[in-house]
């Protein structure tokens, strides 16, 4: 018997599909403001102090996204002719339009990595040595945390020491993505703190799981921060009553954090549905956090085929490489929606397969 369609888009493309709940849109309307470019918006100013306690650092400036998070780090970093090391699959490298090349001047080395995650061993291997006359210089490490494309994967403490122990022996920089940064922290239960006291700088999103509608903050030193100010006015970042949309990401800091447990939750049951389909694989058995990959080649389909079968029902998810389908759980997916959506991933399944 067929499964019944559901009557709304059970949409797993990204965590960035999130809506702002009843209340977010409350706490905005209801937001104390001012001019943040003068440090006068009590409520841009309280999230820049949250997050700051939060990463154990000491200021954060809060950001339009998190890709400007990314790139101010890099600008104020990195000087033209520097080189950021990282796994092939960082968001710095993957997704950001060359931007750290564009605007840095900045190039990019690719660090051998295991889904995205590589050792201090591997970073004193990638390490430009010599007289640096004609070698770029290694300037930065870059630690994406969880690791997208890693299928989810957290980034431990120890991993996290062992690399800037190696990077700091060298006298590198720790930039850490830390987009899902808390996605790690549930998964792991290791306070945000402690994975980023061995880092230099770090950013959190507030779009992804936490359901804001816009926002990232940077965090560092009170020096980094400063210049990151000064970056964030020339990249047209500035804002002035930001406290309105500010007001969104201290009610989910406030609210949200703890519901990211049942996103990791629902992640896990949608890869039972995966993997009880015949010739269905995951791309990372253990799920840790709120991403699943998985592979459809081993049903004799493509991931293309799969996709368009569950838009036709009312379930996105979202083609990515290596012939594989991404979907990510979040605040606006009930368990339900993932039964259901399971339910019509075995259906596309059987009608592919004739």
């Amino acid at each position: 018997m067929a499964a019944s369609a559901p009557n709304r888009l059970i949409d797993l493309y990204s965590d960035t599909q999130t809506r702002p709940s009843a209340g977010m849109r409350k706490a905005m309307a209801e937001a104390e403001v001012g001019d943040e470019q003068r440090g006068e918006d009590p409520t841009t100013n309280r999230l820049q102090e949250m997050v700051a306690d939060l990463t154990g650092k000491e200021a954060a400036v809060f950001l339009p996204s998190g890709t400007m998070c990314n790139q101010i780090a890099m600008l104020v970093h990195c000087r033209p002719g520097d080189e950021i090391m990282g796994s092939a699959e960082t968001h710095v490298f993957t997704s950001e339009g060359g931007g750290a090349s564009v605007l840095a001047g900045a190039q990019t080395l690719w660090i051998p990595s295991t889904k995205g995650i590589f050792t201090g061993k591997d970073v004193a291997a990638a390490v430009r040595t010599g007289d640096g006359r004609h070698n770029p210089l290694s300037r930065v490490v870059v630690i994406e945390q969880t690791v997208n494309r890693g299928g989810g994967v957290i980034w431990s403490t120890a991993e996290i020491a062992d690399v800037a122990s190696v990077a700091r022996a060298h006298g590198l920089i720790v930039h850490m993505d830390g987009a899902r940064l808390l996605n790690a922290v549930i998964g792991s239960g290791v306070p945000a703190k402690e994975m980023t006291a061995h880092v230099d700088t770090v950013w959190l999103d507030l779009s992804k799981g936490l359901g804001c509608p816009v926002g990232g903050v940077l965090a560092g030193s009170k020096a980094f921060i400063n210049e990151a100010w000064r970056w964030k006015h020339r990249l047209g970042g500035a804002m002035r009553q930001s406290g309105i949309v500010a007001a969104a990401g201290v009610w989910a800091l406030e609210n949200n954090m703890e519901k990211l447990a049942e996103d990791h939750a629902n992640a896990r049951r949608l890869g039972e549905h995966i993997t009880s389909i015949k010739g269905f694989s995951l791309y990372t058995p253990k799920i840790e956090s709120n991403i699943v990959f998985f592979d459809v080649t081993g049903a004799g389909l493509t991931s293309r085929q799969v996709y368009e079968g569950l838009m036709a029902k009312g379930v996105r998810m979202g083609l990515t490489y290596g012939n594989m389908i991404r979907a990510v759980t979040h605040l606006d997916v009930s368990r339900d929606d993932i039964d259901t959506a399971g339910a019509m991933l075995a259906e596309v399944a059987r009608e592919l397969k004739g």
